[in-house]
């Protein structure tokens, strides 16, 4: 985007301003992170959305299409859209306002409550994951089976894995793609769980946001959640709460675990060496990740 303009907070009044001067008078106020779109309050209750990537106008489209769809049976709030914005000769992509969660994203926060954010997890994943209509989309990067994701696993490995656990973490990989595959229904997946994505209030879990890899598919791919995003000793106690889970589906899910955990000690470490992209805070998230997921293999099938 180095040949549009930058994104600032007088860039997103004047979009405001002219294209919802009701909404006008709000303030405007920078969110610090985001990866796909910069994000930026409008008053108290409403957030506008800057694609800042090639893919995101994309990604915002599929939100708004599918959030008003779903948000209404989810028992956490998620964003909805309010308004959509057009390319102008101020900025030339589509961008979008959309409800504000509240709360603090779980990699600037901690759980307090967490037998309660695991109840609350499960409870908002089992909502979710109900078979998807035969318009939904598919995934628009291949998260399929585990066994379609080893590039990118050996990627993720060689750059991060700690040299201590990289036996475990091979073992647990491999029993992962030599699980069954997915045999169910296509389930609506939110695809991107992990702790930038979901939001901490009162001390447990208040809200789940950033849907834009939401895909019908394998529910594998948000159950690794019960190791990346809550604390340790909880597994057990969210898939009781999720509901019976058969052990193909429990092995791609802690595989798939150990694929998420090794990509926030990624950018953790890149963000320790300044580069574009990194998270200096998602690499002790990583490892935490990462241990419990070596820890604790989840319960049995069906328990």
């Amino acid at each position: 985007m180095s040949d549009e303009p930058r994104m600032t907070a007088d860039l997103v009044h004047r979009l405001v301003r002219e294209q919802h001067p009701d909404l006008a008078g709000l303030p405007v106020r920078e969110v610090p992170g985001g990866w796909d779109n910069q994000q930026w309050r409008l008053g108290d209750d409403l957030v506008v959305r800057m694609p800042r990537t090639e893919r995101a106008p994309a990604l915002q489209r599929k939100e708004c299409q599918w959030l008003p769809v779903l948000g209404p049976r989810l028992p956490l709030p998620v964003p909805l859209p309010v308004r959509l914005g057009r390319p102008s000769a101020c900025f030339p992509r589509p961008w979008s306002i959309m409800t504000w969660v509240p709360g603090e994203p779980l990699d600037g926060a901690t759980i307090d409550r967490p037998e309660d954010a695991a109840d609350r997890l499960a409870g908002f994943l089992a909502a979710l994951h109900r078979p998807a209509p035969p318009d939904a989309p598919p995934s628009s990067d291949g998260r399929l089976h585990p066994r379609t994701c080893t590039e990118g696993f050996d990627r993720f490995f060689q750059a991060a894995a700690p040299s201590d656990l990289a036996g475990q973490i091979r073992a647990i990989w491999a029993d992962a793609v030599a699980a069954p595959a997915w045999e169910g229904p296509a389930l609506w997946v939110h695809g991107d769980l992990h702790p930038a994505n979901v939001v901490v209030s009162g001390g447990t879990l208040g809200g789940v946001i950033d849907f834009g890899d939401l895909f019908a598919g394998d529910p594998a791919w948000d159950l690794a959640a019960a190791w990346v995003i809550l604390p340790a000793g909880l597994t057990a106690r969210f898939f009781a709460a999720y509901g019976p889970t058969d052990a193909g589906t429990l092995r791609r899910a802690r595989g798939l675990a150990a694929l998420k955990s090794l990509f926030l000690l990624l950018m953790g470490r890149n963000g320790d060496l300044g580069l574009p992209g990194g998270k200096p805070a998602w690499g002790p998230l990583g490892r935490a990740a990462l241990e419990r997921v070596l820890n604790d293999p989840g319960p049995a099938e069906g328990s």
